[in-house]
């Protein structure tokens, strides 16, 4: 697809490559099957194609309407369709590019933006985050039942193992999981440490940076990368093996450091070596001998939900289905893949209406075969999918931690 950059762009390093990356697309609709939001309400602008060719021509007009925005706000981001597209087509880097232009071109009002900003202020502190939901619990049983659903009780995370393994790793805390499940790192440092590696977290790491990212924030977005990076970094000068997510949204945003700060001259380097550092939970453990562990397995069918984060994000379709079967979990069928379960950070906040309806399909096939829970693995998708079921939502670590 040819891209005739308007004059007013013809400076602007941000569109040129986003007119490069366009050009990758052949028109062929393969995506359009794979695409949520388009399966939802068959509009073609809501299709990865669409959103194509409305960021085509923005770049070419040098202008867009708050439509255009309308129909990029309404990407999960899922990144289904670059798995189905045939020519390698890179779209979620020309939808980030996108939305950052159409910022420029067309100014939300002030509503949208405070509410964008508040999201991201309240969702990227985990002690704002805290506090809110400390009050939330307080008050839910006033609040109406859609809402109530989408508080989630108070965890208890238990005693975490102290560092005492020559096998050390990082972890990200990460924002969200950090406030609401506190469980699962937890669960992750007592298996890591029974395999024999000890997971160290550092303090004044920060949000990875992927909420303000989705929300066309990049300067905010890299700045956080870049304190993290400072954060991380005297401990990866002092041996530290790998950094790690149990997060798989907060993942592939890590493991895209290297990309995103490629030209900021101070960071470039130590950002790729964060990204080649990087690896999920469950890419460590799949590596590891699981002898030393006995999970209680007699918890009857998990249905397991793989994040689109973990499927295409960090290209891992089936990991998590092969650890909990070495482990000796049983796994219940499903007819069908689960293209995306609706939550994509924080467009269950912004985008609800849609977000529940892709949440009812995923749930739907997950649930086919009447499992005794679920297990994801991602903090988002956990949190959303349990609004919408009666079936236990877990992180899978936790399993293993059983």
């Amino acid at each position: 697809m040819f891209v005739d950059l308007h004059a007013k762009y013809a400076q602007d390093a941000q569109a040129q490559e986003a007119a490069d990356l366009t050009r990758a697309c052949v028109h062929c609709g393969f995506c359009l099957t794979t695409c949520p939001t388009y399966r939802d309400g068959r509009d073609e602008r809501d299709s990865p194609r669409g959103r194509i060719y409305l960021i085509k021509q923005m770049l070419e007009s040098g202008e867009a309407s708050d439509n255009t925005r309308l129909h990029l706000d309404r990407c999960l981001t899922c990144r289904n369709c670059e798995t189905a597209c045939p020519s390698g087509m890179q779209y979620g880097q020309l939808l980030e590019i996108g939305r950052d232009i159409v910022e420029e071109a067309a100014p939300r009002n002030a509503t949208d933006s405070g509410k964008r900003w508040l999201v991201r202020r309240v969702f990227g502190s985990p002690a704002l985050l805290r506090l809110g939901l400390a009050v939330a619990r307080l008050l839910r049983p006033l609040l109406p039942s859609s809402l109530a659903a989408k508080v989630p009780p108070a965890q208890n995370p238990g005693e975490r193992p102290q560092p005492r393994h020559t096998r050390r790793m990082l972890v990200l805390e990460g924002c969200v999981q950090q406030a609401a499940t506190p469980a699962t790192n937890a669960a992750a440092a007592r298996v890591l440490d029974k395999l024999g590696i000890s997971l160290e977290s550092v303090s004044e790491a920060v949000c990875c940076g992927a909420l303000d990212l989705h929300l066309a924030a990049g300067g905010p977005a890299r700045e956080r990368m870049r304190r993290n990076i400072e954060a991380w970094w005297p401990a990866i000068e002092a041996g530290a093996e790998a950094i790690i997510s149990s997060a798989t949204g907060c993942g592939a945003t890590i493991a895209d450091y290297g990309r995103l700060l490629a030209d900021d001259p101070a960071y470039a380097e130590r950002a790729a070596r964060v990204s080649a550092l990087h690896r999920d939970i469950a890419e460590v453990i799949a590596a590891e001998d699981l002898a030393g562990l006995s999970p209680d397995t007699a918890t009857g069918p998990v249905a397991v939900h793989t994040p689109c984060s973990m499927q295409h994000g960090l290209g891992q379709p089936d990991l998590i289905s092969r650890i909990l079967e070495r482990a000796g979990f049983t796994l219940a069928e499903q007819p069908a893949k689960v293209l995306c379960c609706g939550s994509a950070g924080s467009y269950s906040l912004l985008q609800t209406e849609i977000s529940e309806r892709v949440r009812d399909s995923a749930l739907a096939t997950l649930c086919v075969r009447e499992p005794a829970l679920i297990a994801s693995a991602n903090i988002g998708c956990q949190l959303h999918l349990a609004t919408g079921t009666e079936v236990p939502v877990i992180h899978w670590i936790e399993l293993l931690d059983s």
